[in-house]
């Protein structure tokens, strides 16, 4: 079975063969400011239009929190957008993370992610501006991705 990966590079060129996914997390307000958020947007445009045409028409879809979103941006590499924070800010309501949320948009990686035979590339989702630990993500993903057999890699330098 394979485990998780820790690697120092960047998780917006993700190496190795086959179909890799590269996921992290976004807030359900709509807008993508800070982050690790910045650096695919910087590479690649569609995973952003993406994100803001399905905020906008957010009505007559399933956005909010726990959805994933999947946006093709080249032959063998997809980026998902994980909806697992609320609000941008910690406060007395606690962090944006919303960790019931990552959970659920990891099950649903992890179906594209079978459905593709592909690898999954992350930073440390949830735990920048969101404000999460990464020791309550980590059981997450080993729990929805690993105990399936997809093999995941952690960017150590990211959101």
């Amino acid at each position: 079975m394979p485990g998780i990966t820790y690697v120092r590079g960047d998780a917006t060129t993700p190496l190795g063969e086959g179909v890799k996914i590269i996921a992290h997390v976004v807030k359900d307000m709509g807008g993508r400011g800070k982050g690790f958020v910045l650096a695919p947007s910087r590479r690649r445009p569609e995973p952003e239009a993406a994100y803001r045409a399905w905020h906008r028409a957010r009505a007559d879809n399933d956005f909010g929190l726990g959805a994933a979103q999947f946006v093709r941006v080249g032959p063998y590499l997809r980026a998902a957008n994980l909806v697992g924070r609320h609000g941008t800010r910690s406060g007395s309501k606690g962090a944006p993370v919303r960790y019931e949320a990552i959970d659920t948009a990891l099950g649903l990686l992890a179906d594209q992610a079978l459905e593709l035979e592909a690898s999954v590339h992350v930073p440390r989702i949830g735990c920048g501006l969101a404000g999460g630990r990464w020791s309550r993500v980590e059981p997450l993903t080993a729990d929805r991705l690993v105990r399936r057999g997809i093999p995941v890699t952690v960017d150590d330098h990211g959101d």
